[in-house]
């Protein structure tokens, strides 16, 4: 079924549905060969793969709905790979390469506010709290 006979993203999301039972993206044996990646003596137990598959599963499936929905939000009838870029970096916090604009993406340092500076530079480490309940012999005071 090609993509073009889609005309609503309503549609698509109703496909991927569908096709939920007939293709898997993760396969058990898709599953197998990453654990043998990271460590060939890995075996993972029958419960635990079924557990993982059916996360990701749920992952792709949140993932389409949200990219869906910011197609219909730039009122566009058509998913784009900038709708499922976006959910995911704004959501997760990930920048799939190779897909879209190649730039090079700057990492995000968090960003450290002058008050948050000036409550840091005030607190002393280890806390102590004097005259409480603690028996500790820690005193926090900012």
């Amino acid at each position: 079924m090609a993509a073009s006979h889609f005309t609503g993203l309503t549609a698509v999301a109703d496909v991927i549905k569908d096709l939920d039972t007939q293709i898997a993206v993760l396969t058990k044996k898709k599953l197998q060969d990453l654990v043998r990646e990271v460590d060939p003596n890995e075996q993972l137990d029958e419960d635990v793969e079924e557990m993982l598959l059916q996360i990701a599963d749920d992952f792709i499936e949140s993932v389409v709905t949200a990219a869906c929905q910011l197609a219909r939000h730039r009122k566009s009838s058509t998913l784009e790979v900038k709708d499922v870029q976006l959910h995911l970096e704004r959501q997760w916090n990930m920048w799939i390469p190779g897909f879209g604009s190649e730039e090079i993406r700057p990492y995000k340092k968090a960003c450290t506010t002058e008050a948050h500076k000036q409550v840091r530079s005030r607190a002393r480490w280890p806390p102590t709290f004097q005259g409480s309940h603690f028996p500790h012999t820690a005193d926090f005071t900012l």
